[in-house]
This record gives C-alpha cells, structure tokens and sequence, in this order.
C-alpha cells in the first residue's frame, strides 16, 4: 500500500477552495409550487425536506429530497429559459444516464421532467458522502477499482449511446499552450510543455467511455466503501486509461505518491510515461486557459479550482519530466 502522505509544496485544496460549498445553488423554496407538487408525485409522496448539495461549480437545483413516506431522492433541475445552458446540460446528462448498463458505478435516472420552463432529473438516492480532503488513500484505492469497473463495462461505449470521439470533445485542449505562450512568455520549460501537449492526437484514441471530470465532488463514497461517480455529462470515447491519470491529478496534490498508483493499477501501469507526460502537458495547458477567464458570477469558486488544478499539474509534469 502506498504511503498516506508525501511531501507536496502546494497550498492545501481546502484553503484554497471551500470544498463542498463551492456551488450557488437554486434551493427548494426557488422552484415553483407547481412544480415542487410534481416532484413530489414522482417521487411518490409529498417532500417535506430538501438537503441542498452545494459541491460543484454550477448554479443548478441539486437536493437530497426527504418525502413524507421516509425515502429520500436526488433531485435536479435547471430553469430552461433562466439557466439555459445548465439546462441543456442536465438534458444531456440525463440523456447519458439513461444509456448506461446496469453495475457502472453511478445513481440511476429514474424520471425526468422536460418541457419549456424546466428540466428535472429525479435520480436515485446513494448513500454515500464525499471523500475527505486531502484524500486518504483508502478512498482512492475505491475509486481506482470502480474506474476499472467503467473501463470493463463501458468498452466499447453501450449501443444507444452515441459520443464523440475525444478529440471532438476536447478540440482546443491540445492548443490552449497558444494562450499561456502568449501571456507568459518567460515561463520556464513552457516551449517543452507545448510541444508535449501538440502530441495529444496521438494517445487519446480508444474505444472506452471516458468520464474526463473524476474529482472529489463528483463522488460519492458508500457505508460499504465503494465508489460511484456522479455527473455523467462530458462523455467521450478515449482511452481507458485517461480517467485514471484524470483523477490523480487532487490525490497527487494532497501529498499522495501518484506515480506508484499509476504503476499499481492494471489500466495504468503499462501506459508509456510520455503518453501520460503528453496529457499531463495538455491539462496544464487546459486548465491554465480557463484559470484566466473572467470569474462567472454563477460560479466565484472555479477559476481558484481551475488555477490549483493548473499548479498540481504543472508540478506532476515537473517531476516526471526530471525539469529543474
């Protein structure tokens, strides 16, 4: 078992972050009463308590919603005409749940609301709770073993569920150095990174679903110490080690030894390490981009998320490309 810790120069994510308290959130009193009266007949009794989850970086309705019969449901809901893009997102998420076979670690859809004012996904009730911060091994180690779990069942992608190939989905990202070239001219071993970076194309073919946003506040850890992922929206095929190399991206961060988790893990350890050094190089790349963009109002958390990420994987970069 790979040590708890390691020595990582970076700031804590927490300090830098309010972990799962990121999200500005619609509440229950925000829907209206028409259509809280419909939640409530899908979820076959009257609501009487909602249990807002304010992880995340999107301005959506997402409650635990407590009936008056005991169960308990995950509900969200965008407003079509207010939230457009959120909405479209949920009806694409939806859309994606629907198609996923029976033991993908994930929430079920069970209903949806779609018409010209709102989209609703009613999805079933998990148990479990976030990981902590910074990660603990154990937590990791569930989510590496249900990644394996999407990587089997998903491979190839399901019948019915149609996607693009990554490199459609994530057309900019192996071009986003082009930004940090231009406004950080003097960053050290930056030519290097790009380079890295325009090499994309080359190992992000495969026929697996791909995730591509495995992070802490899209999982959800069960009593029995299992994971699951939530947020299903940014599908893509790639290859079934991309999601792996995604997620250790917060553990690295938080002090854990990655590179011994890539080496331990059967989707990972015959990987070439330039395969993983070139999508390192693209997320720096990716996420240095959008760190710089204006801070949204619906969202005053996600460039200081996007700008660690940024920092974390720039540092991995580092030290496996042995720059000094």
């Amino acid at each position: 078992m790979p040590a708890e810790t390691s020595e990582s120069p970076l700031p804590a994510y927490t300090d830098v972050v309010p972990y799962s308290r990121t999200a500005l959130r619609l509440t229950w009193a925000h829907l209206p009463p028409e259509l809280r009266d419909e939640i409530g007949r899908r979820c076959g009794a009257p609501v009487v308590e909602a249990q807002s989850r304010d992880s995340g970086f999107t301005p959506g309705f997402a409650s635990v919603l407590v009936c008056e019969d005991g169960s308990r449901h995950f509900v969200k809901a965008a407003s079509v005409k207010g939230q457009r893009a959120f909405a479209a997102s949920y009806r694409e998420e939806a859309n994606k749940l629907a198609a996923l076979p029976p033991g993908v670690p994930a929430p079920r859809l069970l209903w949806t609301i779609d018409d010209d004012t709102w989209m609703v996904l009613g999805i079933e009730h998990h148990d479990g709770v976030l990981p902590a911060r910074p990660w603990r091994t154990a937590e990791v180690e569930a989510c590496l073993d249900a990644l394996e779990v999407v990587a089997d069942l998903l491979t190839p992608p399901p019948a019915g569920l149609e996607l693009p190939v990554f490199l459609e989905e994530f057309a900019d990202m192996s071009k986003s150095w082009e930004h940090v070239l231009a406004t950080q001219a003097d960053l050290e071993h930056a030519a290097d990174a790009a380079a890295l970076a325009a090499r994309l194309p080359e190992v992000v073919a495969g026929d697996t679903v791909v995730h591509t946003d495995v992070r802490a506040d899209n999982v959800l850890v069960g009593e029995d110490g299992r994971a699951a992922f939530c947020d299903w929206n940014w599908l893509a095929r790639g290859p079934a080690w991309f999601d792996t190399v995604f997620f250790l991206l917060e553990p690295y961060g938080d002090g854990l030894p990655a590179d011994d988790l890539l080496r331990s893990r059967r989707l990972t350890r015959d990987v070439p390490d330039d395969s993983v050094d070139i999508v390192l190089a693209a997320l720096v790349g990716f996420f240095s981009k959008a760190a710089d963009a204006p801070v949204p109002a619906s969202s005053p958390h996600v460039r200081d998320h996007q700008a660690w990420m940024r920092d974390v994987t720039w540092q991995w970069l580092w030290a496996r490309r042995g720059w000094s």
